[in-house]
């Protein structure tokens, strides 16, 4: 066999072998929106009987509007919680990874240990601290509570990530701006953010979306149900004597729709600020 027949079949194989493992991740979520959008009579025999095929948005609309739980209700307390709690980390983590990637600080390199030892910290283990604190300070049931504890556990890894990022930015243009004049403050603000906005982007969208899917933090500090956030609300849905799986595989669409849509629409951003510096 030639060299170039043996490109060109590795290539089909590796095509093929790509397409056929993406398909198979397909599969799940096809099954989801097809029962989300048919009546319950249809998707009790399976979702992938086509006969009779009745699409339609009553799930929807039913699950948007619900009377113990609207997810409208859950959306907007998920968006109050998010956005702050994504926005703040950020910036507080490239000021903090600002200064470990250009400032000579005392015990630098023992705090940065520090910060990626605090990334391997299981959330289970400070639930019970927090919740304390929290009593005492009077924020347990409120959203509040959720963009602080979310801030926090964000710091860590968003400094690591966001000083590695800066480690591999020349600083021939900061240092150009020093010799102008420019304080700190101007180099930072003006030079350094606008250059790490692909960083920013990449941290922006993962913050987000484990703020928008966490659930384990809502269920702690959360009790009332008109404050409940979106995958809060989720198993709330489930019926006491019957799961209408329309309804629970509607809610479950329009929740993870969000962070999928963030992502579509800051996809090359995304990628651009994980490779690093590289691409631009």
């Amino acid at each position: 066999m030639s060299p170039r027949r043996k490109r060109v079949l590795h290539t089909v194989f590796t095509h093929a072998l790509a397409w056929g493992i993406g398909l198979l991740w397909l599969i799940p979520f096809i099954g989801l929106v097809m029962t989300s959008a048919r009546p319950f009579a249809e998707v009790i025999g399976g979702w992938w009987n086509l006969e009779p095929f009745s699409p339609t948005f009553a799930n929807y609309i039913e699950a948007w509007n619900h009377r113990d739980a609207p997810l409208s209700l859950g959306m907007m307390n998920s968006l109050i919680v998010g956005v702050p709690a994504t926005l703040m980390p950020m910036l507080l983590g490239a000021i903090a990874a600002y200064g470990f990637a250009r400032f000579s600080l005392p015990l630098k390199n023992y705090l940065f240990v520090t910060i990626v030892l605090l990334m391997a910290l299981p959330p289970q283990m400070i639930a019970i601290p927090v919740f304390q604190i929290y009593q005492s300070a009077g924020l347990l049931n409120t959203l509040y509570s959720l963009i602080i504890i979310h801030t926090v556990w964000g710091l860590p890894w968003i400094i690591f990530f966001m000083r590695n990022f800066l480690s591999t930015v020349p600083e021939d243009i900061e240092e150009a701006a020093r010799v102008d004049g420019a304080s700190d403050l101007t180099v930072f603000l003006r030079i350094v953010l606008p250059v790490t906005v692909p960083a920013l982007v990449s941290v922006g969208v993962l913050q987000f979306m484990w703020v928008w899917s966490d659930f384990f933090f809502p269920l702690i500090f959360v009790f009332d149900a008109d404050k409940a956030v979106a995958v809060r609300q989720l198993p709330m849905l489930r019926g006491v004597y019957l799961v209408d799986w329309g309804l629970l595989t509607a809610a479950t669409v329009m929740v993870m729709g969000v962070p999928v849509m963030l992502f579509a629409l800051l996809q090359r951003y995304y990628i651009r600020g994980m490779v690093g510096w590289t691409l631009r």
